[in-house]
């Protein structure tokens, strides 16, 4: 994903809470402070696939705005 930020394209990663420090990290490391982050609460996994889709639906927002401030 780094390699695909650096030759220009939109992307971004999804981080449950408790890793958000850890993904900044990552993305530092790799050559990519900028990555943008899409936070869901934690956890993603062992939930019901309700819960999963709560909260795909809170991350629906911030893909939004990310792609607005791309086309910008």
């Amino acid at each position: 994903m780094a390699e695909v930020r650096r030759r220009g394209a939109m992307t971004a990663i999804v981080c449950s809470e408790p890793f958000m420090k850890l993904g900044r990290n990552q993305a530092r490391v790799f050559g990519v402070p900028d990555l943008p982050m899409i936070v869901v609460p934690h956890p993603v996994g062992g939930i019901a696939f309700a819960e999963v889709e709560a909260r795909a639906q809170q991350a629906v927002p911030q893909l939004a705005e990310l792609l607005r401030e791309h086309q910008a």
